[in-house]
């Protein structure tokens, strides 16, 4: 489902300030799969979200989406087969629209474009059957502001847009970091359930150690623009916060920074 070979990208080239964001990075994702992806600030991590939603386009190499090379395909033409949810609670929806209008607007992203209605009877009943599986209430406020949504349920209803139309590769950019811890939970639980129920394909970014091992069926680490160690399978279930740790100062020779990817 998707295929990144050799890709590398360098920031600032030529100056002080030149920096190798990513560097060969190879990466196999076979459909329903769902990595996590775990790093110290400035890991790479980030960039390669936007690699994959073009948002950046890298100096070489290659990306796949399910066997379509989109390696020059902007980020809006991609928006049809890829789902991105953001750390910002308020980046993936717009606020001074209904939560019905945010609705019907994520439901067209992958749907050819008509005159009609934006919001019939039968999407709305649509909807409001996605909207009962967030178990938040929010089916019987269809008409609500979303700007007038705590950040969790923002954040909720950013998943249930980026998923219900069954994105070809779902991208989780640190989307629990923002919130409190009992939203942080609610928001990890609702991910577990909605990827499972969709069977989507799936890479999510975390600060959080403890998230990146209780979620997903893979698991890579990152470190200055590098894939340095994949895990899965039973590997990945046996591991621990410590193990990884262990792992990243045996390839590194060095510890990790005390940042949030430990205190997570």
């Amino acid at each position: 489902m998707l295929s990144m070979q050799d890709i590398a990208i360098t920031f600032n080239e030529g100056t002080l300030d030149e920096k190798k964001a990513l560097q060969d990075i190879n990466l196999e994702m076979k459909k329903g799969d769902f990595v996590t992806v775990i790093g110290s600030n400035g890991a790479g991590k980030s960039t390669l979200m936007n690699m994959i939603s073009g948002s950046l386009k890298p100096d070489i190499g290659t990306v796949k989406i399910n066997d379509k090379n989109v390696t020059m395909l902007p980020e809006y033409k991609r928006s049809q087969f890829i789902g991105r949810v953001f750390q910002d609670p308020m980046a993936g929806t717009a606020p001074t629209m209904t939560i019905e209008e945010n609705l019907a607007m994520a439901y067209a992203r992958n749907k050819k474009r008509t005159l009609k209605i934006g919001v019939s009877k039968k999407r709305k009943a649509l909807f409001k059957e996605y909207l009962e599986t967030l178990h938040l209430g929010l089916e019987s406020r269809l008409n609500a502001k979303v700007g007038m949504l705590s950040g969790g349920e923002r954040q909720a209803l950013s998943l249930l847009m980026a998923t219900f139309t069954e994105p070809n590769i779902l991208l989780l950019d640190e989307h629990t970091a923002a919130l409190d811890p009992s939203r942080a939970e609610l928001i990890t639980n609702l991910t577990g359930e909605v990827v499972e129920q969709f069977g989507l394909t799936t890479l999510m970014v975390t600060h959080n150690m403890q998230q990146a091992l209780d979620l997903g069926n893979r698991l890579i680490m990152m470190d200055k623009g590098q894939i340095i160690l994949e895990v899965s399978g039973e590997e990945k279930q046996k591991l621990t916060i410590e193990k990884l740790l262990h792992e990243f100062q045996r390839i590194r020779g060095t510890q990790m920074e005390n940042d949030r990817a430990i205190l997570g």
